[in-house]
Order: structure tokens, then sequence, then C-alpha cells
């Protein structure tokens, strides 16, 4: 008697058009597998009745209500195989469908295409799989990188090549003309910035002009826009080549085919103006200088960080520091941060800006996403990511963050939704929520007091102290196998039996804890002073678990 399996059938569509349909594509695709497991009815293929279907949901994410509801009722011992219309509607990441193969090995369940011959119970029926996938993927990346080779090639010759149309212009074909109602507007703020030498100050006077951006409304009904002017507008409008009539690519500027609403040489001299105050900003010690991640920055523990600041020397250095050092003085609070600012807020700007210039993120970052859409939308992403300058000014990147988590050794950073719609021109509700959450590494040498930080992929460094005192712990280490005393080790080596003792320990390094500091990629805290004051256990294990903690 054949094996009772259990079926469930999962149905994904990525936009919603159509779903309020009396039959639409999830019950043309439900029906189609349901009927391929009553086909099957003599192997033992039994349907479940529950169904698992995710409308209007890209499957460029695992981040799908369905889909987990599935994985957690194979992993309850409810399901023994998922029945789907084809592979692309389980998965289109190669990374996400391996994530989805070992959980259903680890729960003893398997997966087929009713419309293509797979089925993942078989060896064969994976390798194919995998195949088919990996060229898929691969047909993606090579098709985005012509699309990208394209768009270089177009704004070589100063071609428009779509996007959100900038405030001050209207789209014309392959380029743009002015929109006479709004370029007063952007030559006013310009001049404004000439008299008052401050975006701040820009934002205060357009706001009291009443000056408003640009109202875009959706097919959905929703809208945005029709707001006084950001600093971060304020900052985009100064900076913006397409102004002087200049198309830019990345970090090349071309000369654009559409006219121009402030003068090239005005607009050259207003850079340099901009880096100018930029400069004077960043130099500048007084009190008046903010902290734009203010609210935004939460410890382990859940502890809010909050501005403060010293003097030395006569200069202002300003923090952010766990809330509890501020409000509970009583105690030492050994697990808190005291993070330099400056520091933090450069490398917070450059992970979003590594971030956002990904080739391939804007697929998985906006939902229902068509073929056409992409390259305008790439596009703007590539704007949103080039304004998020470490040197530049942080009214345009720090909205972008709605939130930052620290722990030891890794930094969740999270967009907020509405700012990243707002600046690709859609409604808040296409944004992923997966994909707005930035993981990466953070390190410091210590809490407590203030520190060097490493945020992102730090580069290796080999510590040469460290290096040597290990060699040195190992030729000691020989010297004792072979007879030698503490004592006549110290007098022969011109140091102290104590020192012997503190440092022989690093002969005892676990192999690859010796690999990543022989590779410069151990964690900036182990240094031969960290080992001198605390020691390491023997156990290769335990050594692990302090290594990895740091």
């Amino acid at each position: 008697m054949a094996r009772r399996i259990r079926c469930a059938i999962y149905t994904r569509k990525s936009s919603e058009e159509g779903l309020d349909q009396d039959f639409n594509s999830l019950d043309a695709q439900h029906e189609a597998c349901a009927a391929y497991v009553t086909s099957q009815k003599a192997e033992g293929w039994v349907l479940v009745p529950t169904r698992y279907d995710d409308g209007g949901l890209s499957g460029g994410t695992m981040e799908r209500p369905a889909l987990q509801r599935l994985l957690a009722d194979i992993e309850a011992g409810l399901v023994d195989q998922i029945v789907v219309y084809k592979i692309d509607r389980l998965t289109r990441s190669l990374s996400d469908f391996a994530k989805i193969v070992d959980r259903l090995d680890a729960a003893g369940a398997s997966f087929v295409s009713v419309t293509q011959s797979f089925n993942t119970a078989t060896s064969m029926g994976r390798l194919t799989l995998n195949m088919l996938l990996s060229f898929a993927q691969f047909e993606r990346e090579v098709t985005a990188e012509r699309i990208r080779d394209k768009i270089a090639a177009s704004k070589k010759k100063g071609l428009w090549m779509g996007g959100t149309v900038p405030f001050g212009y209207q789209p014309d074909g392959r380029s743009l003309k002015i929109d006479e109602t709004e370029a007063p507007i952007v030559r006013r703020i310009h001049d404004l910035y000439y008299d008052l030498g401050s975006v701040r100050a820009v934002a205060e006077r357009a706001e009291e002009l009443d000056y408003r951006t640009r109202l875009r409304s959706f097919a959905k009904g929703t809208s945005t826009g029709g707001t006084s002017f950001s600093r971060g507008h304020i900052y985009q409008i100064l900076r913006n080549p397409l102004y002087a009539g200049r198309i830019r690519h990345r970090d090349k500027i071309y000369d654009g085919q559409h006219p121009a609403i402030i003068d090239p040489a005005a607009w050259d001299e207003m850079q340099e103006r901009l880096a100018s105050e930029a400069a004077r900003t960043r130099g500048r010690s007084n009190a008046t200088e903010r902290s734009p991640l203010v609210g935004k920055l939460f410890d382990e523990t859940g502890d809010r960080l909050t501005p403060s600041h010293s003097r030395k020397n006569g200069k202002r250095l300003r923090y952010y520091i766990s809330r509890r050092l501020v409000t509970d003085r009583r105690e030492k609070h050994a697990d808190a941060w005291r993070l330099p600012a400056r520091d933090l807020e450069n490398g917070l700007a450059r992970i979003l800006r590594d971030h956002l210039r990904k080739p391939t993120l804007v697929t998985d970052l906006v939902r229902g996403i068509t073929a056409s859409e992409v390259p305008a939308l790439q596009e703007k992403l590539l704007q949103v990511a080039n304004n998020c300058d470490p040197e530049g000014s942080a009214d345009f990147w720090a909205p972008l963050l709605r939130r930052a988590d620290l722990a030891q050794g890794s930094i969740l950073l999270r967009l907020d939704r509405k700012v990243l719609a707002e600046r690709l021109g859609i409604a808040p509700d296409r944004i992923e929520s997966s994909a707005r959450r930035i993981p990466a590494s953070f390190q410091m040498q210590r809490r407590g007091v203030e520190a060097r930080i490493i945020l992102g992929s730090a580069v290796p460094r080999v510590d040469p102290v460290l290096a040597k005192n290990i060699l040195t712990a190992q030729r000691w280490y020989a010297a004792i196998k072979d007879g030698a005393s503490f004592g006549d080790l110290a007098i022969r080596e011109k140091t102290t039996s104590s020192r012997i003792q503190q440092m022989i320990g690093l002969a005892f390094l676990a192999p690859d804890i010796l690999d990543q500091v022989a590779a410069g990629s151990q964690p900036v805290a182990f240094t031969s002073e960290w080992f001198k004051r605390r020691q390491l256990p023997l156990e290769w294990d335990m050594q692990q678990r302090v290594f990895g903690s740091l």
C-alpha cells in the first residue's frame, strides 16, 4: 500500500490586478495543482483542505504570509509535500530556494512543480532545479547589466532616461522641458542660498513663501508631495546638475540635451560654496551642531541612545550614549554605549549609500515591479544613493533611516517606508517590508567609554604586535617542553616570569583563531593587552565562544 502523502498547494501572484475577479490567477493555479494531485492518488497523494495563497506579493522575498504559514505547517508535521504551478511561484531567488529546500529536508518534506518535471524528493530533481534557477538568476543579472549599459550610453549622449521628473521640469520624450510655473521657484531657491548661505535658512524662508513640492497622484488613489520643502529637498535642488543642463550617471556628469534652468557657471560656483560650507560645518565645534540620529538609535537592551558632548582642548566632541548613563548615574552600566557621533553618522551614511547602489536591490525593494519600471526606478534609487554622501549634509540621508539597532558585532538599519517611497515617486505600500532591513557588521574596541568604530566591511589589518607575541609564546612553550623553567627562560629572554605566564597562553589558540589573526580579520578588541588581562580557556570550543562575543 502506497504511503499517504499530504499535499499542500501554494499559489502566488506578483500584482493585485485581477484578484477581485470571481475566478482569478490564484484560483487557476490552485485548480491545475489540485487536478495534478488527484492524478497521483494511486501514489498516496491527498490534498490538505487549507489554502496557501499570496496575492500581490513579489517572489523576490520570503516575507509572504501564506508561505510562512505553509513552512510552519510543514515543520509542525502537517504537510508532506508542496505543490506549485511553476517554480517561480514558490521563489525566484536561488538563495531563498536553497533555504526552503533546507527546511523541507529537515522536516522530511519535498516540493513538486505541476507544469515542470521536477520533484525535489529525488537527487536528480534537485540538481536540475538548481541548474535552472542558476540560469534564471544569471539571465536576470545579465539583463540588468544590459539595461545599465544602455542607460550609461544614453546618458553619455545627454538623454533623459526617465525616473521621477525633477521639480522645475516636465518630460519631453527622451529629454526635459522647463516647467515655467516651477522653474522660478528653483531659481529663487538658488538665489536664497546665495543670500543666506545655509540650507536650513533657505528651507525656513521657502516655507514662509509657501513654496510647495509637486503633488504626485497614483492610480490607487494615493498621493505624495504638496508639502513644504524640507532641507533634504532644498539640498537636492542645489546639488542636482540637471538644473545646469547636465546629466549625472553615477560619479560622472555629461552635457544634457535639455535646457538649463540655472546658468552652468553659476551652478559650478554653487557647488564650490556648498563644499566650503560643508567643510566649515564639519570643523565647527559650537553647541549648535546638531545630532541627526537623535531618536533613531537603540542598543541591545532596547535603551534609546541620546546625544551628549564633552570638551577637550577647547573642542566640542559629540557622542551618542545609552540613555541609562544619564537617567541612572548611580550605576556604572558597563554594558552601555558611548559612541563618537561623527564616526557613527559617516559610517551609517556610507552603509546606506552602498546598499542603495546594489544593482538588483530595486526588484527586491519595490512590490509588483514590472520589467518596464525597472530602468526608471533603478535610476531614481541611484540618485537617492548618490545623495547619501558621508561628507555632505545629513539632511538628505538621515530621514531615510527610521531606526538603527546596535549590538556588539552587528547593527540593523531600517529604512523609512514613506520617505523612501516619496524619493522614488511611488506609493508607500509598494515598498517591501523585508527589503527595508539592512544588516551590517559593527565593531568597537570598548564600551562605556569612547572607542574606535568599524561599520560595515572592515579592511583586514594584521596586528603586528599580536602576531609577534603569538610566535614568541609558541617559542617559549617549546622551550618549556624541552625542560626549561620559567625562571631560566625569563633570564634567557630578558623578561620576567610573570610576563611569560601571562602571554604563554597565546601558544594554545585554536587553529581557526590563528588563521583569522594571520589574515587580520580577528575582532578589533582581540589584542595582546586584552589577552594579558583576561586570558582564554584552553578548550578550543570555549575559546570560540569568547572570541565570537568580542
